[in-house]
């Protein structure tokens, strides 16, 4: 069973950012699930600057969060969290190397969410290209400095199954919205003259290990590692930029830090009205001096004319003989 439900979150520098919430229920197990959908990501002609919405939305849930913490009264048990807890970053299937926009969107992206590189429509390239192509992007992504979630190996429980995953990393997926028959019965997957792709077969691709990495066996690390890790690097950021330490003996507190800061905008907007009323001020005197000298010049030149007009009647006045 499930109940579902989109919002557009935001739309920016040409990507749209939806947000589309699941209600599962499975026995007795319910659900709540978000997927964050970037439409438009990489569409643009200048992609310099293309991963920054991605970025700035994460900023802001980090930031909802954080604003419930710092309440008098907080409720976080009831609060929505919808702070990112994992990044499935879809790869073009080139067969050769990762894109430069991928490696600096990563880059931008690992210090603040779980990434899981993903190879989108793997379908597409052979099983030996496809081998080949995985172990070039993790060697792209480890030159490269790009850190990505790895699956966690010390619970004894999973450290197996966990280490192998690991090792199968990234994931490479095919995805349908079609039910096709296949001898007997019915499967999702996508249909070729040459025969049929199962999404959930573990032969064809990595669907079904993806979903159960991260819905059944790393659910709850993937939500730890968010917290205590990317969380709390954007909350120690901000309080610092609040004026909030734990270095000292005298710590700062909220109200000294609303005085300072108070302080420190006035002081600014002072400083950009002296500059405004400087350069106003500057204005008036290269005008005066300009109407000066526009004077200056009408003056010589009635002076010019006078002289001119002197002469022409002195020759006027001279007597016949």
């Amino acid at each position: 069973k499930q109940w579902y439900q989109r919002r557009v979150a935001i739309t920016a520098g040409g990507v749209e950012i939806s947000q589309h919430i699941y209600n599962l229920k499975e026995g007795n197990v319910k659900l709540r699930l978000a997927i964050v959908d970037s439409v438009g990501y990489g569409d643009q002609i200048n992609k310099e600057n293309s991963f920054k919405p991605l970025v700035d939305y994460i900023d802001e849930q980090f930031e909802n969060y954080l604003q419930e913490e710092l309440k008098i009264k907080r409720d976080l048990v009831t609060f929505h969290d919808s702070r990112i807890h994992v990044c499935l970053y879809f790869v073009v299937p080139t067969g050769h190397s990762i894109r430069s926009l991928d490696l600096m969107t990563m880059k931008a992206l690992d210090k603040k969410c779980n990434i899981i590189p993903i190879i989108a429509k793997s379908d597409t390239v052979s099983k030996s290209e496809l081998d080949t192509f995985k172990a070039n992007i993790m060697a792209e992504l480890k030159s490269n400095d790009v850190e990505i979630y790895t699956f966690p190996v010390d619970d004894e429980t999973v450290s197996e199954v966990n280490h192998e995953m690991n090792e199968m990393m990234p994931f490479a997926v095919v995805g349908s919205r079609e039910d096709v028959k296949v001898g007997e019965g019915i499967v999702r997957g996508r249909e070729y003259p040459w025969g049929v792709v199962e999404i959930e077969n573990e032969l064809h691709c990595d669907f079904v290990k993806l979903r159960e990495m991260l819905i059944r066996t790393n659910m709850e690390d993937l939500r730890e590692v968010t917290h205590r890790k990317h969380y709390e690097l954007y909350r120690r950021g901000k309080l610092k930029q609040m004026g909030i330490s734990d270095d000292g003996a005298h710590p700062i507190s909220l109200q000294e830090t609303y005085e300072q800061k108070r302080t420190e905008h006035l002081e600014e907007l002072q400083k950009i009205e002296n500059d405004m009323r400087q350069k106003f001020v500057n204005k008036v005197r290269e005008k005066d001096l300009e109407l000066k000298r526009n004077e200056k010049e009408l003056n010589a030149k009635y002076e010019s004319l006078k002289k001119e007009k002197s002469t022409d009647c002195d020759s006027a006045l001279i007597p016949l003989l």
